[in-house]
């Protein structure tokens, strides 16, 4: 009887890594971003609370960039991967690389809101 694969090994599979290589890139593209969301990574988005309210994917968690540091602990999830959202992919970079540095698997969405929505990501005001 074959075994399901694992979020890791399909996440490995799709992002083209090795079966031992267990961290995702710094940054993928939004078509991949969907597809780890669609996979069960959790999406944070970095934005400020003006740009959240102009519209937002419904599935990701808020937290502004400044807030980042002091707060991931207690709102993301370390079981599995984080893909980082802004609104042009300059801000998530900077908090998917704080993320890592504090031991998540965290990778930032090229291009921001506008490339999430244009590879199929869902957004609502």
């Amino acid at each position: 009887m074959a075994t399901k694969p694992t979020l890791m090994a399909r996440l490995r599979r799709l992002l083209g890594r090795p079966e031992d290589e267990t961290r995702l890139r710094s940054t993928v593209s939004a078509a991949q971003a969907v597809d780890l969301v669609r996979d069960g990574a959790a999406l944070v988005d970095v934005r400020e609370r003006h740009e959240w309210k102009a519209g937002h994917a419904p599935q990701a968690i808020h937290l502004p960039l400044a807030d980042l540091a002091d707060k991931a602990a207690q709102r993301l999830p370390r079981d599995r991967p984080v893909v980082v959202v802004c609104a042009s992919g300059m801000r998530s970079r900077t908090g998917a690389k704080q993320l890592r540095s504090l031991g998540f698997d965290a990778t930032s969405l090229a291009g921001g809101m506008p490339a999430w929505q244009g590879a199929g990501g869902a957004a609502r005001r």
